[in-house]
């Protein structure tokens, strides 16, 4: 399938940026011609001023123009004219022919019709401005209301198709899609059992999952067009414009059923509507617009909206009743067989070397999306490329691991000794730590070179994917997470910022432990989720949030407490591991294993 190339759009944005900016640049110009037009100079005189020269007899000859505010001056003696501007023509020619008799002065009074091109003119300029700036707010609105309404991607239109090959990782979620390829090839096969077609189908999951790749596989393997737009793509400056471009996104999808309509990050526009004015009142607009929309799909249109959010939570309860999504699929992050899959099809078109083994970086990487294996094999191939390999080695894809979860290697930065010494025991304390906690990952590498915002990191190995977590699992990772605190003190009798993270991580943890899986005997089996609601905390009391806090202090307290004791029933250990550090910088999980056997 191919997208409409984005050229038109981008030629239309110029277009009116261009037209924006011309439009103020003449209004500048107008604007300062019109004031210097009205700046008074030594060529002009007064009315007053004219009326006493007149009455001194000082004015030889006067050329007027009837109709115009301004007369032409010739003084006696004076070669140069001078303007002067008048209240009213006629009541200044008999003005004029009062102070001839009463003065007796001699005055040449020249009359001319009115030149209605330059009347039109002059009136034209003191307006001009006023017209571009009508101009511009038009011209801003039509930018607020353009836009193709979606991107179709057509596969007629092109020989690339994204099929449900192309997805890996995802099994049960590409089966539960076939119904709706069905649907959209044979509609008829379905509607003559006396099936409805479904409205809608919702994918949610964390980002980089693959959500939008599914999406499009349907439309692949259906042979339909395909209509992708952004729910921020709704929202828009001015009152109701969101609204209108989700009916003429509903407009083209009728033209070209069957079809799919996919919008992206649908929470931008289908969030619980509120009672609030301003842009909320416009995002409840754009919303209700969606709904109605879905409501109004006639029964000859095969028209399947999908669309995709990471917080499900957020959306509001009358999008996802039955008749609009009627169906909701979660798209989880892919287990130990989908990574090795997804590596499998990123890793047609690079060249690999023959130690390399897929199942092996599947192994290393659980917990990590679609999109992260993705990365981490380009990044791989970049690196390979780098170092002058032929093929990418085993080594490249280690450092490519590193780089996406941990950060960029940083070998130049130079820090002082101490700085060094205390990363090297905090990072050594994290290592003893885990190794001697029986429900903790194996240790896979540790290192105090710096890396992203770590100063030192310590990997583990995971070897398998856990659907669920042990609260003695989850006590011992709280303890893990200590082990750097721990050695500095025991060590240095003083803590530095260095734990700043892993503090974060562990009160995180112990958060969740109290208030959402219900692990504390003392707050029992209640979750609470302020994200949700924010005054669930305050309907509960007081009391009930000191408990809380009561609680998750008690569990990180313990777990350093612990962490202590373990950092000083093993210290020697902590010393030649610390030093090595200090001298290689890295230590592997082999030589890591050597070093506690020999104690």
């Amino acid at each position: 399938m191919n997208n409409q190339k984005p050229e038109n759009n981008k030629k239309k944005n110029h277009i009116i940026w261009i037209s924006i900016g011309v439009a103020l640049v003449a209004i500048a110009f107008m604007t300062i011609f019109i004031i210097l037009m009205n700046q008074p100079n030594e060529n002009e005189i007064s009315y007053t001023e004219l009326l006493t020269k007149i009455s001194d007899g000082e004015v030889e000859k006067i050329e007027m123009t009837v109709g115009s505010t301004s007369v032409k001056v010739k003084l006696k003696d004076v070669e140069e004219e001078k303007k002067a501007i008048v209240p009213s023509t006629q009541a200044f020619i008999e003005l004029i022919q009062e102070e001839k008799v009463n003065k007796n002065s001699d005055i040449d009074l020249i009359q001319k019709p009115q030149n209605g091109l330059l009347t039109f003119s002059a009136g034209f300029l003191q307006i001009l401005p006023t017209l571009l700036l009508v101009a511009l707010i038009i011209l801003v609105f039509k930018m607020q209301g353009l836009g193709d309404n979606g991107k179709v991607y057509d596969e007629t239109a092109t020989k690339v198709k994204v099929k449900f090959d192309d997805v890996a990782g995802l099994k049960e979620e590409k089966q539960e899609l076939i119904e709706i390829v069905e649907f959209l090839k044979n509609p008829e096969k379905f509607t003559k059992m006396g099936a409805k077609i479904p409205r809608g189908v919702l994918l949610y999951g964390k980002p980089g999952t693959g959500k939008t790749l599914i999406a499009k596989a349907i439309a692949g393997e259906a042979g339909v067009p395909f209509i992708s737009m952004s729910g921020s793509e709704f929202i828009e400056l001015f009152a109701g414009l969101g609204a209108s471009r989700v009916r003429k996104l509903f407009e083209k999808a009728r033209k070209m059923s069957p079809c799919i309509v996919f919008i992206d990050e649908i929470d931008a526009i289908g969030a619980r509507r509120s009672a609030g004015n301003g842009a909320e009142s416009e995002n409840n607009q754009t919303l209700n617009q969606l709904l109605v929309e879905m409501d109004g799909f006639d029964t000859d249109e095969t028209i399947i909206v999908l669309a995709a959010t990471n917080r499900p939570e957020m959306l509001d309860k009358a999008l996802l009743r039955p008749g609009r999504f009627d169906r909701q699929i979660t798209v989880q992050i892919p287990d130990l067989r989908g990574r090795e899959e997804i590596l499998k099809i990123h890793a047609k078109e690079k060249k690999f070397a023959e130690d390399v083994n897929l199942k092996n970086i599947a192994e290393d990487t659980a917990g990590l999306t679609g999109a992260e294996l993705a990365n981490i094999l380009n990044e791989a191939a970049i690196i390979a490329t780098v170092n002058q390999h032929t093929a990418i080695e085993e080594q490249d894809i280690e450092e490519a691991v590193k780089k996406v979860t941990v950060g960029l290697q940083k070998v130049s930065r130079v820090y002082s000794e101490k700085d060094k010494k205390i990363t090297a025991y905090h990072e050594a304390g994290h290592a003893i730590v885990s190794r001697y906690l029986p429900t903790q990952e194996n240790v896979k590498e540790i290192s105090i070179i710096p890396r992203g915002m770590a100063g030192g990191y310590t990997m583990y190995k995971s070897n398998e994917d856990k659907n669920y977590i042990e609260k003695t699992e989850l006590e011992e990772r709280l303890v893990a997470l200590m082990g750097g605190r721990a050695a500095e003190y025991i060590i240095f009798h003083d803590i530095s910022t260095g734990a700043a993270n892993d503090i974060e991580v562990a009160t995180e943890i112990a958060k969740n432990m109290v208030t959402v899986y219900g692990m504390s005997s003392l707050v029992g089996n209640i979750s609470i989720n302020t994200e949700k609601d924010p005054y669930e905390l305050q309907i509960l009391g007081e009391k009930f949030g000191d408990a809380i806090g009561a609680e998750i202090k008690l569990l990180l307290d313990g777990a350093y407490i612990k962490a202590q004791s373990i950092i000083k029933e093993h210290m020697e250990q902590l010393e030649i591991i610390a030093q090595t550090l200090l001298k290689k910088e890295t230590i592997g999980e082999e030589e890591f294993e050597n070093i506690l056997k020999e104690q």
